[in-house]
């Protein structure tokens, strides 16, 4: 990175939205390469949103890279705001669709109640996820307000015991994502039809 050698930068990150699969193998190739590769990675991650844990996490703890995820509330979804057979007042709800997932709103409601059988708030449960993993070196809270502010301040040394993050486990599997968020990557072969069918009349298996 010509920036580097030159003493204009000393490390270089990346922010995904989310990061496609491929982006797992870019601190390898780098190395193959020689080239100077990316210190910190900056994903979305929370308890709606665990694809990261697949490759991304796994990746960036090989090669000793940071990891700032955001999103941890998942939008403002994890902050009690958003109820099962209630209106919508995220002023977001109006242009993102995934706030408006019914199947994450109904894994959100599970979520608001193990979060009061463990005696804390649904944020502080939240937040206390995503620094839980051994390769997440901080969450980006992302606060609009001194309260939204004071509110994650006040779980800073929330810590979830084994029992707590199985039932975690139990509601959102490691690895998968409920739903899709609206940035999220879709490769090209999703998108155009024509770049994962035969053309016509070369489709027959003999």
């Amino acid at each position: 990175m010509l920036s580097v050698s030159r003493g204009s930068i000393f490390s270089a990150g990346q922010r995904s939205e989310p990061p496609p699969p491929r982006g797992a193998s870019r601190p390898w190739v780098a190395e193959r390469r020689g080239l100077e590769r990316f210190h910190t990675e900056q994903p979305p991650y929370s308890l709606l949103n665990r694809g990261i844990e697949r490759e991304v996490l796994p990746v960036a703890q090989r090669y000793g890279m940071g990891v700032m995820v955001w999103g941890p509330l998942a939008q403002e979804m994890l902050t009690g705001r958003v109820r099962r057979n209630q209106e919508n007042t995220l002023i977001r709800a109006g242009f993102v669709k995934h706030v408006n997932d019914e199947r994450r709103i109904d894994v959100v409601e599970r979520f608001i109640s193990l979060a009061e059988e463990a005696g804390m708030p649904l944020t502080h449960l939240a937040m206390a996820f995503t620094t839980a993993h051994a390769g997440v070196t901080s969450a980006l809270a992302g606060a609009r307000t001194m309260a939204h502010l004071d509110d994650v301040l006040a779980g800073l040394d929330v810590q979830l015991d084994d029992d707590l993050l199985d039932r975690i486990d139990e509601i959102v599997p490691p690895g998968t994502d409920v739903g899709t968020l609206d940035q999220d990557y879709m490769p090209p072969a999703l998108q155009t039809a024509g770049l994962r069918r035969r053309r016509a009349g070369e489709r027959a298996a003999a």
